[in-house]
């Protein structure tokens, strides 16, 4: 059996995820030997190869390097998304070799250093970020493995020899954040989401309170407070709960923001913590989703030491994720403003918290908003909520429902969205017929949403808006 953490070579089934990316860099960077397979080769991988890791994009055992079919030596890592009957996955099966999934790859970096873990159906990936942002304001820095790519470090991973603090988030698909003992966890929220897996929204609480007593002892729980899970901590587990808004009667929350105001193309507000209050923080990436995410990373912080002066500054030049409400075309031409942002939010509450901020940074601005939907399960389960979510604007797009890991399920197409949506304007329409229907629709603000891939059509529509609006 190969020691896990003692390890010479590292074989990622499924290299190019965001999540084993940020894996197969780590090791590298730690001078171990690093190769995997996957099926694309995406911009990721180019990068992955850049930085000397020999990736190979057919199924075909012949292709793993020789020293990688050693099996005492080599450990394999692979994702979910890799299905049983892969001939590389059953060669390293039948072999003996020592396989971990990813979640309990990310499980054995948590015992060992100090996990800052952020868990929650959407606004996780938003929530490291900033926690790394304000992190690497301070001296000692911070390691992270991010589900995004930030655009701040132009990667998903960062690393510190000054800090046993790690940056991880806690995905819940598939119950693999069960595998992790973090330091300090954030629950974000705990949505219905993943019934393939869960059944129902129970069960996916259930999970979540399970979670919660995997933090070491002496550690802290954040919890948002409107988030209905019960937590199971350990003794000695501090648990405190945040808002991203006032809040009106009741308890109030240990952290929350206050005097939330719009100044310049700005959202600043001021911080409430049981150690005082933090005034004039500029949200950086302005829009309203972004401040309750904006609490729990600057309690996360504030738990880990950073000073007002760092947090202000790492809050401030967040400049956000790549596919996380990211400008790709912005104009002003004889008085009217046009705008395109592309968005990876796939849930009924991430869309309406996308759509709701565009509406609060642009009230009198007319909007369409592109869906694709991700998932035939996710669909068929929460398709009155999409509707209700993409309601909130006058002029919706819905394009194919993009399948990831699924087969199509009979009955379950974009229509039974579509056919739920109260906008004035609506319309499905495949990928390919996109442009030219965008040509039929009076807008001032474009969104793409989803988490497919719709951010392939990213070019052909900005050089569409420069097209219209230059």
């Amino acid at each position: 059996m190969a020691d896990q953490n003692k390890q010479k070579r590292y074989f990622f089934l499924g290299i190019g995820g965001i999540g084993m990316s940020a894996l197969a860099r780590f090791y590298n960077a730690k001078g171990a030997e690093v190769a995997g397979y996957d099926r694309t080769r995406s911009e990721l991988c180019k990068q992955l190869e850049s930085e000397g890791i020999a990736i190979h994009y057919e199924d075909d055992v012949d292709q793993i390097p020789s020293q990688f079919k050693m099996s005492d030596e080599t450990l394999i890592v692979f994702t979910p998304a890799i299905p049983a009957e892969n001939a590389e996955f059953r060669y390293f099966k039948d072999n003996g070799f020592t396989m971990l999934k990813r979640a309990q790859l990310l499980g054995n970096i948590t015992r060992e250093h100090k996990g800052l873990c952020v868990a929650g159906t959407h606004g996780k990936t938003t929530t490291c970020n900033m926690i790394a942002n304000i992190l690497q304001q301070t001296s000692k820095g911070c390691n992270a493995f991010l589900g995004g790519i930030s655009l701040n470090f132009g990667t998903n991973l960062l690393l510190s020899d000054k800090t046993d603090r790690v940056v991880i988030e806690a995905d819940e698909y598939d119950r693999s954040f069960l595998n992790l003992e973090p330091q300090i966890a954030v629950i974000t929220s705990a949505d219905a989401d993943h019934l393939d897996i869960y059944g129902d929204v129970k069960s996916v609480r259930e999970s979540f309170a399970k979670f919660t007593s995997l933090i070491k002892e002496g550690g802290a729980l954040l919890l948002k407070r409107t988030v209905k899970v019960k937590p199971q901590v350990k003794k000695g587990v501090k648990v405190y709960s945040y808002s991203g808004r006032p809040v009106m009667g009741g308890k109030r929350p240990d952290f929350y923001a206050t005097f939330i105001r719009k100044m310049n193309g700005t959202i600043r507000f001021n911080m409430v913590t049981p150690y005082g209050v933090i005034k004039d923080i500029d949200l950086g990436v302005p829009i309203l989703i972004n401040v309750e995410d904006a609490v729990a990373a600057i309690a996360v912080a504030l738990l880990c030491g950073a000073r007002h002066e760092e947090i202000r500054l790492g809050m401030s030049t967040f400049r956000g994720t790549k596919r996380r409400f990211e400008t790709h075309y912005h104009n002003v031409k004889d008085g009217r403003e046009t705008r395109y942002i592309d968005d990876y939010a796939h849930h009924p509450a991430e869309i309406k918290a996308t759509l709701d901020s565009v509406r609060f940074l642009y009230p009198d601005l007319k909007i369409c908003a592109v869906f694709q939907p991700h998932l035939y399960t996710r669909t068929r389960d929460l398709a009155e909520d999409f509707a209700e979510a993409l309601s909130i604007v006058d002029d919706v797009v819905l394009l194919d429902i993009y399948p990831a890991r699924e087969k199509p399920i009979p009955g379950v197409t974009s229509s039974i969205i579509l056919d739920k949506v109260t906008s004035k304007k609506k319309v499905a329409v495949t990928k390919a017929e996109l442009i030219g229907e965008l040509e039929k629709h009076d807008f001032d603000i474009l969104l793409t949403l989803g988490a497919g891939d719709i951010d392939l059509e990213i070019p052909k529509i900005v050089e569409f808006m420069h097209k219209h609006n230059d």
